[in-house]
């Protein structure tokens, strides 16, 4: 009997092994170091790459590629179709990276039109019971705690940490490095570098845990000087966004300040929802 998902992704690394209550379809490709847990259910379009733990229950359906070394627990279910009406039944795709935690009864949806994909990165943790809707783009070395629901076509940049037992809303933006705090209602854009709280969610400042996690504030002091400043400049100062962002853009900005620039410039002016207002603790 196979005890634990690590249990199974260890033993006979260079074969496949299909425990005998699983199901394979034949045409499904499995690469070496591949183990399928009791009674998984695998696909004909399923394309797993090596050393990869597929563990008890879990549903691969549809086109679906995932990479190497990855483990998905018991109840996933990957691949399936949107839960979307506009969904006619096009042959989408889901592509997941390389060295991923999928926890127990998270579920992906592959995507709704014609030649889209719902992607998953490299690194990232998905907690359990956490859905991935279609068309999502989620990054690398993301984590996402228990119960989060993200709705289709929203974006995750790498790095981002998102809290518990909360919604994001369609076509949401969420940049590397945010930190969304846990039951907050996302429905807005979350800026990089930033953290977001709150019911309806609120900038509150930036992710000053996550940054120096990341060596931002050590490896270049003057980096994380200056987002300090351009952060404070855009939030801070009494301007709206857009006559901030035009002030900041009169200096020479190292690489975090403009990339918190141009993420703001894309979230006003293509569209798209729009950043999430700064809410001081004064204001509390």
């Amino acid at each position: 009997m196979i005890d634990s998902i690590n249990s199974l992704k260890d033993q006979r690394p260079n074969s496949v092994e299909v425990h005998p209550s699983a199901f394979v379809d034949p045409k499904a490709e499995l690469d070496k170091g591949v183990v399928v847990g009791a009674g998984a259910v695998i696909g004909p379009e399923v394309k797993i790459g090596s050393n990869t733990a597929i563990g008890p229950n879990v549903v691969l359906d549809g086109r679906v590629t995932i990479g190497t070394s990855n483990k998905i627990f018991p109840g996933a279910c990957i691949g399936l179709e949107p839960q979307d009406l506009k969904y006619k039944g096009a042959p989408t795709e889901v592509v997941i990276g390389n060295n991923n935690t999928f926890r127990e009864c998270v579920t992906v949806n592959r995507a709704t039109n014609e030649g889209e994909q719902t992607k998953i990165g490299n690194e990232s943790l998905l907690m359990a019971y956490t859905h991935i809707a279609h068309g999502c783009d989620v990054g690398n070395q993301v984590i996402i705690s228990n119960s989060v629901q993200v709705a289709g076509e929203v974006v995750i940049e790498d790095m981002a940490v998102i809290g518990g037992s909360l919604g994001i809303h369609q076509f949401v933006h969420i940049g590397s490095l945010a930190m969304v705090g846990g039951m907050t209602r996302v429905d807005r854009d979350v800026p990089p570098y930033c953290l977001v709280e709150g019911h309806p969610g609120r900038i509150r400042g930036l992710n000053r845990v996550g940054i120096r996690r990341r060596g931002l504030h050590s490896d270049n002091p003057n980096e994380f000087s200056q987002l300090q400043e351009v952060w404070n400049l855009i939030f801070r100062s009494g301007h709206v966004y857009k006559n901030g962002l035009e002030i900041a853009r009169e200096r020479d900005l190292l690489h975090a300040a403009n990339d918190l620039c141009s993420f703001l410039e894309a979230s006003i002016e293509k569209g798209r929802r729009g950043p999430m207002p700064f809410l001081s603790a004064e204001k509390l």
